[in-house]
C-alpha cells in the first residue's frame, strides 16, 4: 500500500501532496505531515492546522491512531497490516512491477570509466567506473534500457609520443605491457622536456597515424588492444559491462558536419586563429571548437558524441560519469548544443565525484605516481582471504568467498559515500567487519543464510508477531525499498542504496541479539525466519546493485 497517497487522500486538501508526508522521527509514529508551510495561505497556526486535518480524518483500518505534536500531525500505523504489506510487497514485487512498466521503453545513456588507451588503469579511474556500473543496474532495476558506453581514450597526440618512445626505446623481443607503455610514456615526458627535437618526433608520428601508415596504425593498434586484454581482466573482476566502446577515434568522421552547422548558424568566431563559440553571456569562457592549426579538441569530438548517441539511441536521459574538475566543459558542451537547438540537451547531465587518493597520496600520471586497479583488488583480495583464514578456516569455497569480499570492499569504497566528496582508500578501513562496510553487510547476509540453513521456510506466518519494537525498526526499513532504489536513480546516487543497506543489517542485527531466531514458538520463529528471509533477500538484492555479491557463508 501507498501509505502517503492514502493519508492524502484521507486529508482531502488541495494544499497536502504526497511530498508533503514524510517519515516521522523516532518516537513518533510511522509517518508525519509538517504543516508550517500552510501556515500563510490558511492563515492558522502549524499545531491549529494540524488538528484541524487530524479531525477530518475518518476512522480507517490502516491508522491506528493520530498524535498533533506542535505543528505536526503523526501518524500512527496498524503494525500488523504493515507487517503484512512490507513483507508481501518485497516478496511479490507488485509495487516493483507497475513502476517498472512506467519505465518501459526509456533509454538511459551512460558514458563511465573511459580509460585512456595505454595508459594505466589505475584507482583513479574507480570512481566512474563504479558508479556508472552501479547506475547501469539501478536504472535497469527500474525497468529502464541502460546504455553503457566506454568513451575510450584513443585519439591524440600522445600516441604518437608513445610511438616514438616505442620506436626507440621498446624491447619488440617480447610481449608488450600496459606497464610497459606507462613507462615508455613517463620516459618519454621527462626526455623531451630535456629535448624539443624529441617532443617534435612525437608530433610527426601522430601525423602517421592520421594519415593511415601502416606500420604507424598497425603499433597504434597493439597499443590498443594490449590495454583493453588488460582493463577487461579487471572489468570482469568487478562485474562491469559495457554496451559500446565507441572512443574518440570513431568521431574522426562525424565532427565536420557539426562544425559546419555551428559556422551555418553563426555560432562561431575566430579568436587568434582559433574558432571558438563564444559563451559570456551565460558567465563562461569561450568554448573552442578547433585550435589555430584546424585541429579538434575534446569539445569538438563531445559535441559529435552526443549527437550521434541522440540519433542512435533516442535516450531519455545521457550521463556522463566524470570527475567535477570537467564540470566547466560539460556546462559548455551542453550550453553549446542548447544554442544549437538540440531539445534534448536539457537530458544530458553531467554525473560528478570527487578525487580518490591512496593512503593518504595523491595520484598523478604524468610523472608515474600511479596504484594500478589490479594490484588494489588483488591486494584487498589477498588480505580477505587472510582475514577469512584466521575467522574461519573450516569455510568451503574460501577462495570465491574472498574474491567477494575483496572485490566488494573495493566497490562499497567507491559507493558507500556521497560521490561528490573526495575519498582516501585505506585497506584496514574498506576491509572492517564491524564498520559501515561491504564486509558487514555481507557478513550480515550470510547470518541470514545461516540461520535459514537451520529451518524450513515457513508456509505462513502471523504478522502481529513482528510489531515489537526491534522488529518493527527492520519493517519500516525495507517499507521504502522501492523509493530507495528510484531515489538513487533520480540523484544519481548509489550511495543512497548503500546507506539504506546499512541501516537494515544494523537494525536486524539489533533484532537479530534481542532474541532467538529458532525457538520453541512454532508461530513465533516462523514469523521471525520470514523477516530473516526478506532481509536476506533485499541485501543480496541491494549489494547486486551495487556490484557486490553476497556470499551465502562466510
Amino acid at each position: 500500500m501507498d501509505y502517503r497517497k492514502r493519508i492524502c487522500e484521507l486529508i482531502n486538501d488541495p494544499l497536502v501532496t504526497e511530498t508533503d508526508v514524510v517519515a516521522a522521527a523516532e518516537g513518533h509514529g510511522d509517518f508525519a505531515l509538517p504543516c508550517f508551510k500552510y501556515a500563510r495561505e490558511l492563515r492558522k497556526s502549524p499545531q491549529a492546522i494540524a488538528q484541524d486535518f487530524a479531525s477530518r480524518l475518518p476512522e480507517c483500518g490502516f491508522i491506528e491512531r493520530t498524535e498533533v505534536a506542535g505543528g505536526y500531525l503523526n501518524f500512527y500505523l496498524d503494525r500488523a497490516g504493515r507487517v503484512r504489506d512490507v513483507l508481501t510487497e518485497r516478496e511479490g514485487k507488485a509495487e516493483l512491477a507497475a513502476l517498472r512498466e512506467s519505465n518501459a521503453g526509456k533509454t538511459v545513456c551512460i558514458d563511465y570509466s573511459s580509460i585512456n588507451i595505454a595508459k594505466p588503469f589505475h584507482i583513479g579511474h574507480l570512481m566512474s567506473t563504479a558508479i556508472g556500473g552501479s547506475l547501469y543496474r539501478i536504472y535497469k532495476y527500474l525497468g529502464w534500457k541502460p546504455v553503457g558506453i566506454n568513451h575510450l581514450g584513443d585519439w591524440g597526440t600522445q600516441f604518437g609520443k608513445l610511438l616514438a618512445a616505442y620506436e626507440k626505446w621498446g624491447d619488440k623481443s617480447r610481449p608488450l605491457t600496459l606497464n610497459d607503455m606507462l613507462s615508455l610514456y613517463v620516459r618519454f615526458t621527462e626526455e623531451s622536456e630535456k629535448d624539443p627535437e624529441l617532443a617534435e618526433r612525437g608530433r610527426t608520428e601522430f601525423l602517421r597515424i592520421e594519415r593511415g601508415e601502416p606500420d604507424a596504425v598497425r603499433t597504434y593498434e597493439l597499443f590498443k588492444s594490449t590495454t583493453l586484454a588488460e582493463v577487461n581482466k579487471v572489468y570482469d573482476r568487478l562485474g562491469i559491462v559495457f554496451d559500446s566502446y565507441n572512443g574518440e577515434a570513431f568521431y574522426n568522421d562525424k565532427m565536420q558536419p557539426i562544425i559546419d552547422e555551428l559556422d551555418a548558424k553563426g555560432l562561431t568566431e575566430i579568436s587568434d586563429g582559433a574558432k571558438i563559440v563564444r559563451l559570456d553571456d551565460y558567465g563562461m569562457p569561450p568554448c573552442l571548437i578547433t585550435r589555430s592549426d584546424g585541429a579538434t579538441l575534446y569539445a569538438t569530438r563531445d559535441l559529435a558524441a552526443a549527437e550521434y548517441r541522440a540519433k542512435t539511441y533516442r535516450f531519455a536521459k545521457s550521463l556522463y560519469v566524470v570527475a567535477t574538475q570537467q564540470n566547466l566543459h560539460f556546462r559548455q558542451l551542453f550550453k553549446v548544443l542548447e544554442l544549437m537547438g538540440r531539445e534534448w540537451a536539457k537530458d544530458l547531465v553531467h554525473v560528478q565525484f570527487g578525487m580518490v587518493s591512496y593512503e593518504g597520496q595523491p595520484l598523478s600520471t604524468r610523472h608515474g605516481h600511479v596504484v594500478f586497479l589490479a594490484d588494489v583488488i588483488e591486494n584487498t583480495v589477498s588480505a580477505a582471504r587472510r582475514i577469512i583464514e584466521e575467522k574461519n578456516p573450516a569455510l568451503e569455497n574460501k577462495e570465491e568467498t574472498a574474491e567477494s569480499v575483496g572485490v566488494g570492499a573495493v566497490m562499497f569504497f567507491a559507493l558507500g559515500t556521497q560521490r561528490i566528496k573526495d575519498v582516501d582508500f585505506n585497506y584496514d578501513k574498506v576491509l572492517s567487519f564491524e564498520g559501515e562496510t561491504a564486509p558487514y553487510l555481507q557478513y550480515t547476509h550470510a547470518r541470514c543464510r545461516s540461520v535459514l540453513a537451520k529451518a524450513d521456510k515457513p508456509a505462513d506466518y502471523d504478522p502481529a508477531l513482528l510489531t515489537d519494537d526491534d522488529s518493527y525498526a527492520v519493517i519500516k526499513l525495507l517499507a521504502d525499498w522501492n523509493d530507495t532504489v528510484r531515489e538513487a536513480a533520480e540523484k544519481y546516487e548509489p550511495s543512497v542504496i548503500a546507506r539504506r543497506l546499512i541501516d537494515i543489517a544494523q537494525a536486524y542485527n539489533r533484532f537479530y541479539i534481542s532474541g532467538r531466531i529458532i525457538t520453541d514458538d512454532a508461530p513465533l520463529t516462523a514469523a521471525r525466519l520470514k523477516l530473516t528471509e526478506t532481509v536476506a533477500d533485499t541485501l543480496r538484492e541491494g549489494l547486486d546493485l551495487l556490484l557486490i555479491k553476497a556470499p551465502d557463508r562466510m
